[in-house]
């Protein structure tokens, strides 16, 4: 009975640790939750969001994207900025400008533009919003473009170049981001 007892608790302490690329569910964020090693350390940890001093000229509740520093800053009252690690397009696929969210989608759906297509004809035509969907666990899209701030299923793209010129972060970070910001938001992208 000891060795049956042994087993099943080894058992158990297994099903509790994810596979590689596996992930749960926080069934109250419904975020997420980090892969977490047998030792219990979480396996990727992105770019660290943090608060930072910030001495420019944008307003308060402007949303500064850097290409160049793969950062982006949310910028607060009293001369503080959030920076959040970000990833970019790739050559060819950055841009620079200014626009503002013209709306805001959680787990949104995923339809790749014909553009894309064209170059990646492998890609579905449409996917439901997920965990596997690239756009990850929340989007803003800026004006009338194509592009979006949004999550991502490969967190370990932030602080690369290669999208094809969304704004990608973590899926942590862009829900800290997105509770914080508004339909309006200015956004300024610098080359």
């Amino acid at each position: 009975m000891r060795p049956f007892l042994a087993f099943g608790a080894l058992a158990l302490s297994l099903a509790l640790v994810s596979p590689a690329g596996a992930y749960e569910i926080d069934p109250l964020t419904h975020l997420p939750l980090p892969e977490v090693t047998a030792d219990g350390r979480v396996a990727y940890t992105p770019i660290p969001r943090e608060e930072v001093a910030y001495t420019g000229s944008y307003a308060p509740g402007t949303i500064i994207i850097s290409t160049e520093e793969r950062r982006l800053y949310f910028i607060l009252p009293g001369g503080r900025a959030i920076r959040y690690g970000v990833g970019v397009g790739r050559p060819g696929f950055s841009w620079g400008g200014i626009n503002a969210i013209s709306m805001k989608r959680e787990w949104p759906d995923w339809t790749p533009p014909a553009q894309m297509l064209r170059r990646r004809p492998d890609l579905p035509r449409h996917m439901a919003g997920g965990l596997d969907n690239p756009l990850g666990a929340r989007a803003m899209y800026l004006g009338s473009t194509l592009f979006r701030i949004h999550g991502s299923n490969e967190p370990e793209t932030i602080g690369q170049a290669v999208s094809s010129g969304c704004i990608r972060m973590t899926n942590e970070d862009v829900t800290d981001l997105y509770d914080r910001v508004r339909v309006g938001t200015r956004v300024v992208v610098l080359r």
